[in-house]
């Protein structure tokens, strides 16, 4: 009975043990999990924090930078600082400051340092106090960016009253500035001054209020002013001094991540030093979150654990005892099996009737004395082929772990390239998955829709799409992933955040060629379409002034040749050398106003009913002259039974000269032009051959192109624009129809055209 209850006492105790030790492992782990989770997610929001902050300090910088660049390259900006007109350059200023709220100081200096004129004040001709910026951005030609230390004198004297001694804020001593200064230069390259402006960082609160939007109210952002943090950052009314241990290293231009002791409260805070444009310390940009509300979640999380504990240990109580009851019985059966059977009652087997596995051990007891042997010899064949078998999968496994590590660092390299071409690339790439959320948001794609990564990656494009002005993206690629449209590739043009975009949108397939999502490729074409809207308007107007003049040159000369019988014949050939070439000016001039008219979409069409054969007959009239000069004959096959065409004559006039007149210059002498015109469905089509050399296919492309002209030796020698088939490219497209260019048929070539039948009444 002793020994009985020595075994219950014994499974009790074992049994108690392992759950006293399992749940008080599990307890301390559990501890330490937590612990080690709060300070990874305080150290995790605190460097998404400082990235935040930081982003938001260099961005208003960069803002203002990017705003008087502009200016600073206009030429009324440039003469008015060279002629010192301080007055129409205050005005100036003062609108700038109205455009930038935030920017207090706006001062223009000269190349010496001089002050001109500024938004605040008047006085001028006297020494700017932050010479040495101005200094560095005259000397090195380039905006320079940086944070001084100003006296509140130097901010008086500048016009900020506030600052002034006696004034309302009765301000003394340094006050933090954010500075930006932009050089001037004139179109010679020489130095004119340079843009000051100032954004005064002591009073301002959008920093702090930007960064608590978005992570919430517990962290704590300021600006120290060099060691001296401002009063009421860390909810404290006085000012306090930057911790000793922190600012030795802060003073050496390192940054500082970890726990600092701020106002008798301990926070995990980040100091990053700010230096000047000498590399002075100034002060620092401080991001820091309260240990007060680390300890709160931890207090409440032990709190939890420690009950969960002394639940733990009466369930393991009861669960030892329990169990200890039920597996002695059984036991205690087994051990008096065995024991009579020991005593020599050989037939006796174990009685258990339970079906658990103490049944099962009763009954494999019961074979086990004949099986023994029998199991043994197995055992000693099925090891030596177990441990052949084991080598051969040891080689196996050792070849697959180096396969499984050469790909895997393959697939590492990989991904490292493509992270770094998408990180660098000028384009935004956006990425969906086939459920329309966001997988992939580069940085251009960031600072083209002006939205940060961790608001969009991993959400509906359809609920963040009105935060970046894309929602029209929306439609084309819920349609492309409805359709599963794996082939078809789509442009759109988009007006997002005050920029013109061009967005082209593709298809993502899977290993499998299913769909998978949808690339979206970002361009800002804002620039390029003002350069062009430039360029249209610059040649319109240039086009404009020339063709009066020119028209003025062209009637006196044509005016001097009628009446040149006293001239000799040197004199008559010069006169009709400059007679010739201004007419080819003003054909030039005109050419340039019908591509500027067509572009700007102000060229009119009279559309009216007219004979093909008519058309055709007057141009070869027009050209009669032109023909003979080159030695060429005209021939007209058009026939007058074609159906009349709707367009408009003197436009189809010019595209049928341009035509002819290309054809007789690029045939040899004797050589014949033929023009031919035939019924295709609803359009006649208008055909003019020549026998001149034919167009190389490297050239083809170039034919109906603007300012393209083919590089043979016998087509450069006529000269020209390369505007004339552009024009009348534009014509034609215009009147609905085609123009195109074939071989012909026994060597030379073939310009035709299309326009439509007229269908009304006859």
């Amino acid at each position: 009975m002793k020994s009985l209850l020595a075994i219950r006492t014994k499974i009790f105790l074992a049994i108690l043990l392992i759950l006293l030790v399992s749940y008080s492992f599990l307890v301390v782990i559990t501890i330490r999990t937590v612990d080690s989770s709060l300070e990874g997610e305080l150290s995790r929001k605190l460097a998404e924090q400082v990235r935040y902050a930081k982003d938001q300090y260099t961005n208003r910088a960069e803002q203002i930078q990017y705003s008087l660049m502009h200016p600073a390259s206009a030429p009324p900006v440039r003469e008015r600082m060279v002629a010192r007109d301080s007055l129409w350059l205050r005005d100036a200023a003062r609108r700038w400051m109205t455009i930038l709220p935030f920017v207090e100081l706006i001062v223009f200096v000269d190349s010496r340092g001089t002050v001109i004129a500024g938004g605040n004040q008047y006085r001028m001709d006297r020494t700017f106090e932050l010479t040495p910026v101005v200094e560095r951005a005259i000397r090195e030609r380039h905006p320079v960016v940086s944070t001084e230390l100003v006296t509140t004198e130097f901010l008086c004297s500048e016009g900020l009253v506030n600052y002034c001694r006696g004034g309302d804020s009765g301000n003394t001593g340094e006050v933090m500035m954010q500075t930006v200064v932009v050089p001037v230069v004139d179109t010679r390259g020489a130095m004119v001054g340079a843009f000051v402006a100032g954004d005064i960082l002591e009073t301002d609160t959008r920093l702090p209020s930007q960064v608590q939007e978005v992570f919430g109210r517990q962290v704590y952002v300021t600006i120290t002013r060099k060691e001296i943090i401002p009063p009421d950052s860390f909810g404290k009314n006085g000012p306090q001094a930057i911790p000793a241990r922190i600012l030795g290293g802060l003073r050496q231009g390192l940054p500082f991540r970890g726990d600092a002791e701020i106002g008798g409260k301990v926070f995990t805070a980040a100091f990053d030093p700010l230096t000047n444009s000498r590399g002075d310390f100034v002060g620092a940009l401080v991001v820091a979150l309260s240990r007060d509300d680390y300890k709160g979640v931890l207090q409440g999380s032990l709190g939890n654990i420690v009950a969960s504990a002394i639940l733990g240990l009466v369930l393991s109580f009861v669960t030892a005892y329990w169990v200890s009851l039920r597996l002695t019985k059984p036991v205690r059966e087994l051990a008096d099996g065995v024991r009579r059977i020991e005593e020599g009652e050989l037939q006796q087997r174990v009685a258990v009737t339970s079906s658990d596995e103490i049944g099962k051990l009763a009954e494999a007891f019961n074979r086990m004395a004949a099986a023994i042997d029998e199991r043994d010899r197995t055992i000693r064949t099925k090891a030596h082929d177990l441990e052949n078998l084991n080598l051969k999968l040891t080689d196996m496994n050792e070849f697959l772990e180096r396969r499984v590590e050469e790909r895997t660092a393959a697939l590492q390299v990989e991904m490292g390239r493509l992270e770094a071409i998408l990180t660098s690339m000028a384009e935004g790439i956006a990425v969906t998955d086939r459920d329309g959320r966001v997988i992939l948001f580069n940085p251009a794609a960031q600072q083209l829709f002006e939205m940060v990564p961790h608001r969009v990656v991993g959400q509906p494009i359809l609920d963040i799409c009105n935060q970046g002005e894309f929602c029209r993206l929306v439609e084309h690629i819920t349609s492309m992933g409805e359709n599963r449209d794996l082939a078809t590739v789509r442009e759109v043009d988009l007006d997002a955040r005050g920029k013109k975009l061009k967005v082209t949108l593709a298809p993502l397939v899977d290993g499998d060629g299913h769909f998978a999502g949808v690339v979206m490729s970002v361009r800002d074409v804002t620039a390029e379409e003002e350069v062009d809207r430039m360029k249209t308007e610059f040649i319109s107007t240039v086009s404009h002034e020339l063709k009066t003049p020119l028209t003025s040159i062209k009637g006196s000369l044509q005016l001097i040749v009628d009446k040149s019988r006293g001239f000799a014949d040197v004199e008559k050939e010069l006169l009709g050398v400059c007679l010739r070439n201004t007419e080819r000016l003003i054909r030039l001039v005109n050419d340039i106003l019908d591509i500027a008219k067509i572009e700007s979409g102000k060229m009119e069409f009279a559309l009216s009913p007219h004979s093909p054969a008519e058309l055709v007959e007057w141009s070869v009239r027009e050209l009669e002259g032109f023909a003979r000069e080159h030695g060429v004959t005209v021939v007209n096959e058009v026939s007058a039974d074609l159906p009349a065409i709707y367009g408009d004559g003197d436009r189809l006039g010019q595209v049928l000269i341009n035509l002819i007149a290309n054809a007789v210059k690029f045939s040899p002498r004797g050589a014949v032009v033929t023009i031919s015109a035939e019924q295709s469905d609803n359009f006649v089509a208008v055909s003019v051959k020549d026998r001149g050399r034919e167009i190389q296919w490297a050239d083809r492309g170039k034919l109906f192109k603007r300012f393209q002209q083919i590089d043979s030796g016998d087509r450069r020698q006529h000269g020209g624009t390369g505007l004339g088939l552009a024009i009348c490219k534009e014509i034609v497209e215009r009147h609905h129809g085609r123009i195109f260019y074939s071989e012909g048929i026994g060597g030379g070539n073939v310009f035709t055209f299309t326009v439509p039948i007229y269908e009304g009444e006859p």
